[in-house]
């Protein structure tokens, strides 16, 4: 009866909440209609939500270590799949999923089926057992699990050490979302606007843990679930006249196809490729004449840097010519390495527009059974990594029994269902839009949302369109636009009210903001209780344990930002490698742990240290980035899925180990049994 009592004083809260919020809109609306400055409106949106959930952080905050750790394992199985959700849809899943297959078409599937996919995993094989084992974190999980001659201490140490590194790889990529977002809306600098973003995260997590984590959570997956529809459908409706999009999107397609054709027709187009291809010819030649051809050009350069100081020339052109000079190669190894990426790029940018709808595009058999291969190796990876990402599994800590826990996964993969089933829709319709009202246009009328996102990062702009046939007219081949910025900028594209562009940037922020803050607090838990309390001081008091943990946090997320403000690479790239490193990492152990007895301590050790160890070396053989080479590929498969080679790694080392080791213990063998009844 209490439960009951709370579920439905949770529903009030939202159905008000909800109703608020549309009020909010409303009013917003208006007010941009009678004139108020749009910039306030981006302001007003960014910071009444952020407010709104440093509110909620202080309304929840708490120092009990249950509610600070799982919210005091109470969370109704509806609303901790809404909460689950928003921390799910993170900013890969709002910002770059449809930027991902507004550029990949077809391939880019391979990231829904796979993070949908994970949690049929996660439900049949994790979600109940660590409910029913009712501790805090995933490393407590393991350690309980896998104790033997080395106590349990080893595990935990191990688990903690790549939960940590799992979760920060992946918070880096939400905080760099974040920095996108508020640096695009306020117009401060993309670091500060990072740093900016990251007192939101803060306020909640720091203040009420888990708690207040989840409360808004909820709240941010109603904005981000209002946010997403309304441009969608608006698109859908001037494109299709059909306002649900899920269901204008056979017909998007069919138009989207037919235009793909013309423009593969037009001689504009092929004018503008033939330039790539004689850029990529160039490169060539200047690879085969290397080293030849990087002195000359050095010298070419240097020369050039004088000729204008000599001449008193303006200060742009000679600052530009020495920028030019200071990102020249600096060793033959770094021009052939350069070269061929340039080469490549050109290569690339002169082939015809590829079919989105087209599975595995590649000009030979062999080059689409590459692709078909990536494409299973990737579902596969995000797969099981959604299976044992600890801040996801963590949330099923939280509801009050086994029941809920199998509940909560249901109500988690409807409420992602209901943005997922949209998010190709609003890729095919954002193309669709862009190569009907942008190609063709005179680069004098250039709309005014390609020069604001070029200038959102100006040493590497989000969007870049040049004259390089100079006939005056965009062409598609002219274009180079950043999948991350296709949902941010479709109100804008589409011609809509800037109060959308503001609701768009308030679900982007949710979303970035909901995941950030599970992942830190995933990690500060995880080295404040396994680590301190568990390893360094068992006999800390509950408050010093919070306190500790709220250190941590703040120590984590300011570290985070500050690989966030380097750029490391793009969104989807990082969230993918989290998600291989964490399938490799913690996915044999944790599915062994709970189905088989036979897995022993030793086992877990060696599996957990294997598997990570060969995601990690496939990773800095074959990404560019870290040093690697695609030519070091094994079977073809890219870096970003090196996950399909560490989990069997994984799982073949605990299984060996552990057969060539002693048994467990009966500890481990009657936590085994608990756990599996329900």
């Amino acid at each position: 009866m209490p439960h009951n009592s709370f579920f439905r004083r949770l529903v009030g809260y939202y159905s008000w909440y909800t109703v608020g919020f549309a009020i909010f809109l409303i009013v917003l609306a208006i007010l941009e209609k009678e004139g108020f400055p749009r910039a306030w409106i981006g302001y007003m949106f960014m910071f009444s939500t952020i407010v709104l959930y440093a509110g909620i952080g202080v309304i929840s905050r708490t120092s009990d270590v249950s509610e600070y750790y799982v919210a005091g394992r109470r969370v109704p199985a509806l609303f901790n799949g809404m909460a689950t959700a928003a921390d799910w849809m993170s900013a890969a899943s709002f910002i770059s999923l449809a930027g991902g297959l507004y550029v990949m078409g077809f391939d880019g599937l391979a990231y829904i089926l796979g993070w949908t996919g994970g949690y049929c995993l996660v439900v049949l094989l994790i979600a109940p057992y660590v409910n029913k084992f009712g501790h805090y974190t995933i490393p407590d999980f393991l350690a309980e699990r896998y104790t033997g001659r080395y106590g349990n201490n080893v595990v935990r140490v191990l688990a903690v050490a790549f939960t940590v590194l799992v979760s920060f790889t992946y918070v880096v990529a939400q905080i760099y979302g974040v920095g996108l977002i508020t640096s695009r809306f306020t117009g401060v600098d993309f670091s500060v606007g990072i740093f900016l973003g990251l007192a939101s995260i803060l306020v909640c997590s720091f203040l009420g843990g888990m708690r207040a984590i989840t409360w808004t959570q909820v709240a941010q997956y109603i904005i981000m679930l209002i946010a997403y529809m309304i441009p969608v459908v608006w698109l859908s409706v001037k494109h299709t006249n059909v306002p649900i999009p899920q269901i204008a999107y056979g017909s998007a397609l069919s138009k989207l196809s037919e235009r793909e054709k013309e423009l593969n027709a037009d001689p504009m187009e092929q004018q503008v490729r033939a330039v790539f291809r004689h850029r990529a010819n160039e490169y060539d030649a200047k690879i085969k004449a290397l080293p030849k051809s990087w002195e000359d050009g050095l010298m070419e350069m240097q020369r050039h840097v004088e000729e204008l100081k000599r001449s008193n020339a303006s200060l742009i052109d000679i600052k530009a010519a020495g920028r030019m000079l200071a990102a020249y190669p600096k060793d033959v190894d770094e021009a052939a390495r350069k070269w061929s990426e340039a080469k490549s790029f050109n290569l690339a940018r002169a082939e015809p527009v590829v079919a989105h709808t087209q599975p595995f595009p590649g000009k030979t058999p062999e080059a689409s059974d590459t692709k078909r291969n990536n494409f299973m190796a990737l579902v596969l990876c995000l797969m099981m990594g959604t299976a044992a990402l600890p801040h996801i599994l963590v949330r099923y800590y939280t509801t009050p029994s086994v029941a809920e826990a199998r509940r909560s996964v249901f109500w988690t993969l409807f409420f992602v269902m209901l943005l997922y089933i949209t998010v190709p829709a609003l890729a095919v319709l954002v193309k669709y839009d862009i190569y009907t009202s942008l190609v063709g246009t005179e680069f004098s009328k250039l709309p005014s949302w390609v020069s604001y996102w070029a200038s959102v990062d100006k040493i590497n702009p989000l969007v870049t369109i040049s004259d390089l046939n100079l006939d005056g007219v965009v062409q598609l081949a002219e274009i180079v636009m950043d999948g991350d910025i296709v949902v941010l900028a479709t109100p804008e594209i589409a011609g809509l009210p800037y109060v959308i562009s503001g609701l768009i940037a308030a679900g982007g922020l949710a979303a970035a903001l909901s995941t950030a803050d599970g992942l830190l607090l995933t990690i500060s838990n995880a080295l404040s209780h396994d680590i301190y309390y568990k390893t360094a001081d068992p006999r800390a008091s509950t408050q010093k344990r919070v306190t500790i943990s709220k250190l941590l946090l703040l120590v984590v997320a300011l570290v985070a930002a500050y690989a966030a403000s380097l750029k490391p690479g793009d969104i989807l790239s990082m969230v993918g490698a989290a998600f291989s490193l964490a399938a490799s990492a913690l996915f044999a152990a944790l599915v062994l742990g709970v189905f088989w007895k036979r897995a022993n301590q030793q086992g877990a050790i060696a599996g957990m240290v294997v598997g990570f160890a060969v995601c990690v070396y496939y990773m800095m053989r074959t990404y560019p980035a870290l040093g690697g080479s695609s030519i070091n590929q094994w079977f073809g498969i890219a870096p970003i899925s090196a996950g399909v080679f560490g989990v069997p790694a994984g799982f073949l080392t605990i299984v060996v180990v552990s057969l060539l080791t002693p048994c467990p213990d009966q500890r481990s063998n009657a936590l085994v049994d608990h756990i599996r009844v329900p």
